[in-house]
């Protein structure tokens, strides 16, 4: 792999270097979407980058199973660590995805980097018949979800009975249980109470390129606050791990029909980072493209991004496999370097 050096734009080196994706594919075929996103990790790999990270989708054409997808990921790989950005635990038992997660940890060899979220399941009101037929009305969607899933997968005893029943062995914990994967855990926050719970909890943070508007309609002020929040209550302080995920689209060796499509799609997202969104007041981050040099630029003058020393970019949601070959090459050769980033060996 080449790689081109250059002096880093940022007085902080970039240690951590990780990307996502969404994992769209057809529904007339979906083995090839799978597959696609199994060969860019494989890529991200080979590029030596530090991370590999899934999003979730329910009931659309992206990877509604991000552990299944992992646990794929965890035998085609052999370094790279593995994450979700996010699980959303609405649609969760925390005692059965800890047992999934536990047992993709072991696979990988303690590669996978969970991270979740609280809230309802999107459009509740139209799924919660097949998803909670029984108990709709009672669901508890709290943070409390997210610290059930910490003690399962932490070791805490999810039973009074344990020993031998005939010639069956029983313990009161989750089984497997995968040290240290409990200080692999992330929650994915966008509000000051979320990143403020999270630092509480020990949990790593993640954040993406949407917030809650809250105490200031600036995006990087906004981000920056919830880090230095989420780090204020954690038990680790300033060295609390923070990974940033805004989308960056490099074009250096991008050809000119494959630039005409990214700023075309950062063009049609642009306008809904000028004020909040909605009820909740989101506030969305502008897509960046362009050279690494831009890009880089960019990225030192913003507040958040000065505040992390390692970043999960998001891949665009609608480009085809070999726009996404493009893009993470050159994060990893030219973009990375510029931020002072050197790849894994």
């Amino acid at each position: 792999m080449t790689t081109h050096k250059r002096t880093p734009v940022t007085s902080k080196p970039l240690r951590k270097l990780g990307f996502l994706t969404i994992g769209l594919f057809d529904e007339a075929d979906p083995h090839r979407g799978h597959e696609s996103t199994l060969e860019i990790i494989e890529l991200g790999e080979r590029l030596g980058f530090d991370s590999a990270w899934v999003r979730h989708r329910h009931l659309q054409y992206g990877i509604s199973s991000p552990v299944a997808v992992l646990a794929a990921a965890s035998q085609r790989t052999s370094r790279i660590e593995l994450g979700t950005a996010v699980i959303p635990l609405g649609w969760e038992n925390p005692l059965r995805l800890a047992e999934d997660l536990a047992t993709v940890d072991i696979l990988s060899r303690g590669r996978l980097n969970p991270g979740v979220s609280v809230g309802p399941p999107g459009h509740y009101d139209q799924v919660k018949g097949a998803l909670y037929p029984d108990t709709a009305d009672t669901e508890d969607f709290s943070h409390e979800r997210v610290r059930r899933l910490l003690d399962c997968v932490r070791g805490e005893p999810v039973t009074d009975f344990s020993g031998t029943e005939g010639f069956e062995v029983f313990s009161d914990r989750v089984q497997p249980h995968a040290p240290g994967l409990g200080r692999r855990m992330w929650y994915g926050g966008g509000s000051l109470r979320s990143a403020r719970w999270a630092g509480e909890q020990g949990m790593n943070l993640l954040t993406s390129s949407v917030v809650k508007a809250e105490e200031s309609e600036d995006f990087a002020e906004i981000q920056l606050s919830h880090i230095r929040t989420f780090r204020a209550h954690h038990p680790d302080g300033d060295r609390a791990r923070v990974s940033q995920g805004l989308v960056v689209i490099p074009t250096d060796t991008a050809s000119a029909e494959q630039r005409a499509k990214y700023e075309q799609y950062a063009r049609g997202r642009l306008p809904r980072t000028a004020t909040p969104q909605g009820p909740a007041r989101m506030m969305f981050a502008p897509d960046l493209v362009g050279t690494s040099e831009e890009i880089a630029e960019r990225l030192a003058s913003h507040a958040a991004f000065r505040e992390v020393e390692e970043v999960a970019f998001a891949l665009p949601f609608t480009f085809g496999h070999e726009d996404y070959v493009q893009i993470l090459t050159d994060i990893a050769t030219r973009l990375g370097p510029v931020l002072g980033w050197h790849p894994a060996a």
